[in-house]
Formats: structure tokens, sequence, C-alpha cells
């Protein structure tokens, strides 16, 4: 492990999150709120722990993909533990562990939250909140690589890192360029659903917020009942936004590059959209007559599908209290997630996709025992250690997630409640069935369930393995 670089790296990471700070800075200015006091003080002490990091930048710039993997996962514990300092200075979030627990919930882009009632935070804090999704959505380092010319020819370790998905490729020969296109793309959707929500005459601090969140499928609301008391338009553009977010990214490189063949044979990007179709249409028959009328059950079905395969969490109804038809899609959605390369969360539906070939070769190979069959995937086959990775993560992530409900099983709440609070917390979805619905918060659970779900949103935000590999004590041995 070279300590060094990763100190340097960390430097870089605590002074961008100081620079962060200063937009809920500014909002507290704007709102006349004292809140902002302490993000500014927190902003100042980030910002000067990372200057004398990075003061001496280290002579051995060797990096692999362990310190990789390592600096990603210590960067975004890192960046929630600081990242909460505001809200417990302010005294908004008194408590420490909960304020941490919503901070990694935002970075992570979960949405889930231990607040009851989000609308008694001030608006600086609410910003905050929601910005927090923002940064997380495209990823810090995504970030630091577009500006900085930090690790040379190391920087993809970074990139694949932390970007979801079971693979991360360079859209061109230069990561730094690949991360500023990213960057372009997220920053341009992010302020196109801002005017848009603002011309459907949605506040202006919400629509800024209610974007962020949507931006990086993240979910915290600003008000009660998340988004069910803003406008149809509102929820159509915020409908429409989510799904969009959930694409994989290289979709949009290649419609910029008008490269529409290319775009539209994605194979997995055809998969997502079907899905959220074809599960709209069921739950909106399937819920009608809770609704007043076709146009509700259609735009309630398509919100919550929207919203539960991205990951996001927004909310317009309980559905809580759908039929176990609707609620079983929605657990399944919940499951396969957005696609790869993507701001959404969930295990991903390329993954679902090389599974399913995977199965029916395994089939035929049983009716024609010496026929050699490869997956492919948008006409290109996938290698075997490919294939093989994806099964190895899905074990991986059935152990993560066996051992979390066993560890929430110790504290008071049933089984649908800690089943779905971790299934919606390592899939950074937010919200889940029985007391943490899209009604519940996580409040009542006990402090060791918090700390529980903030490594389980972590791993999931970071596809397991930075998370898990800091477990792992040969991957501390210097070098």
């Amino acid at each position: 492990m070279n300590y060094a670089f990763v100190f340097y790296i960390l430097g870089w990471v605590l002074i961008l999150e100081g620079a962060f700070m200063s937009l809920p800075c500014i909002t507290s200015i704007i709102y006349q709120e004292k809140s902002g006091i302490w993000f500014l003080l927190v902003a100042l002490v980030s910002a000067l722990a990372g200057f004398l990091l990075i003061r001496k930048k280290p002579k051995n710039s060797q990096f692999f993909a362990k310190e990789g993997f390592a600096v990603v996962g210590l960067s975004w514990i890192l960046m929630s533990l600081v990242g909460a300092l505001p809200f417990t200075l302010s005294k908004e979030i008194p408590n420490y562990v909960d304020a941490v627990f919503e901070t990694a919930s935002g970075f992570t882009t979960t949405g889930a939250s231990i607040l009851a009632d989000v609308e008694a935070l001030s608006h600086t804090a609410l910003l905050w909140r929601s910005f927090t999704h923002w940064i997380g959505g495209m990823g810090v380092f995504v970030f630091l690589l577009a500006v900085l010319p930090m690790v040379g020819g190391y920087n993809m370790h970074l990139m694949r890192a932390e970007s979801p998905g079971p693979s991360v490729g360079k859209l061109v020969p230069k990561v730094k360029e690949s991360a500023k296109i990213l960057y372009m793309i997220y920053f341009s959707m992010t302020v196109a659903e801002m005017v848009l929500l603002i011309i459907a005459r949605m506040p202006v601090f919400d629509a800024i917020c209610i974007s962020f969140g949507t931006a990086g499928t993240g979910g915290f609301g600003i008000r009660g009942d998340s988004c069910a008391s803003y406008n149809a338009v509102c929820q159509w553009i915020i409908t429409i936004f989510m799904a969009l977010f959930g694409i994989n990214f290289n979709f949009y490189f290649f419609i910029l590059r008008k490269k529409f063949k290319d775009a539209f044979s994605i194979e997995e990007v055809r998969w997502y959209v079907a899905l959220i179709l074809m599960s709209t249409a069921l739950i909106t028959f399937n819920t009608w007559r809770y609704h007043e009328g076709f146009e509700e059950a259609l735009r309630t079905a398509a919100f919550q599908v929207s919203s539960i395969i991205t990951t996001t969490g927004f909310g317009t109804t309980d559905f809580n209290l759908w039929p176990s038809f609707s609620k079983t899609l929605l657990l399944i959605l919940m499951l396969t997630g957005a696609c790869a390369g993507s701001t959404g969360g969930g295990l991903k539906i390329s993954r679902f996709i090389i599974w399913w070939k995977s199965i029916k070769n395994e089939l035929e190979v049983f009716v024609h025992p010496r026929s050699v069959k490869a997956v492919e995937m948008d006409g290109k086959t996938i290698e075997r250690d490919t294939v093989k990775a994806v099964s190895v993560y899905m074990v991986v992530f059935l152990l993560v997630y066996i051992i979390s409900v066993l560890f929430l099983s110790l504290d008071k709440f049933d089984l649908v409640t800690n089943f779905t609070a971790v299934l919606a917390t390592i899939n950074n979805i937010g919200p889940g069935l029985g007391e943490v619905g899209p009604c519940g918060a996580y409040t009542n659970l006990s402090y060791f369930s918090k700390i529980v779900l903030i490594f389980d949103m972590l791993a999931g935000r970071l596809e397991l393995y930075p998370i898990l590999l800091l477990l792992t004590p040969g991957v501390w041995k210097k070098h």
C-alpha cells in the first residue's frame, strides 16, 4: 500500500468537500440562517486539513488497483464523517450517528432518512442534504479526474472503483476527457430539469433541491410528503428525468456524437426501457381502483416505477397500501436497479442480462453437450472472466445482505421491515416496506442497526469491493 499517495488523494477529497460546502454557506446568506456559520467553519477546517495533506506530492507514484479501491472506500467514509459535522454542530441533527446516517445516505444517493419532520430543517441544511446527492451521483473522483491531473496514467483505477456497473470503459482515449464529458452531460441534464420544473411553477428552491435529488437518483425530499404535493406536470417531469438519469451515460455520449445506431443498439438500455413500460402498465391496471381516473393511476405508477428502478426513492403515494402484486413488482425493481454507467443503484440491468444468457447457455449444454456458445451482449462476446465476476458479485452481495438482515433482526422490528431496510440501503433506494416505508423513516432503529445500514449504503454505492477490501489485512501491507 502506497500510504503517502493515499493520504495525498484524501487531501484533495477534503479540499473538494470544503469547496462544495460553499453552496450551503451561500444559501444561509440568502435566507439569513445562522446554521451557515457551522458549514463555513467545517469547510475551512476541511480545506485546511486537505492542504496540509497535499503540501508535498509523494515521490513514489506507484498506484495500483488495490490503492484505487482502498482510497475510494476511505474517501467516501471520510466525506460522510466530515459532511455530517455541520448537522450536529448546528443542532439540526443533534446525534452524530444520525447525522452520519443522513449524510452517508445523501452521498451514496440512497435517500433513506432518520428525520421524522424534514420540514423542520433550515434551507441551508435542506440544500446540503440534496446537494450531497448530486455530488455522489456521478462521483467525487469523476469530478476530481475532470479538473485535476492527479495520478497520471493510474487514474483509471479510481474511476473503476467508484463507477457503478460490471465494467467501466473510457468514452475517449483519455480518462480526464471522459470525466469531463460525463460531467458536462450530468450538469446539462440537471439544469434542464431545474428550468422545466420552474416553468411548471415549482418554487425555485424546491426545483433546485429536487433536481439535485433526481440527477443523483437520491430521493431526499424537502417536504413531508416527498413529491405528492407538487402539481401533475411537475410529477411527470420528475418521472421522466428519473428514468433518463437511470440510463447508461454511454447512450448520451453516442447521441452527442450523432452515433444514433450505436446508441439505440445498447441492449441494456432496451431492456431497461421495456422493463419500465411493462411494470408501469401492470401496476397502473392493478392499482386503478385506488385513484381518481386513469391519468392519476398512470402518473402514480410511472412515478413509483421510475423512482424504484432508478433507486431514486421519491414518492407521491404510500405504496405500502397497494395490492401485493404491485408491491412484489416494486421489490423486483429494487433488485434489478438501473443501467450500469448511470447514476442509479441496484444490481444493474446488465448483470441480469448476463445471468439470463449464462443460464440459457447452460441449459443448451444439457440438450447439446458438445455445443460451445459464448455469452454475447451488444453484438460482442462477453469474456469468461467478466461472466465469472458477475456471478461472484452476486454471491458476495447475498452474503453481505444475509449478514446485514441477521444483524438487524437483533432489533425489535418485523421481518418485512428488516428485509426491505437492508434491500433499500444496499441498493441505494431509500424507502422500503413496513416501518421504513415511503411514509415512515429509519428514526426508531437502534444505533447498531443504523451503523450496519451506513455500511450497506456505502458498500452498495461502491459495488461492495472498495468497502470490503478495507477489512482485508493484506491490503494494508506497505510496498
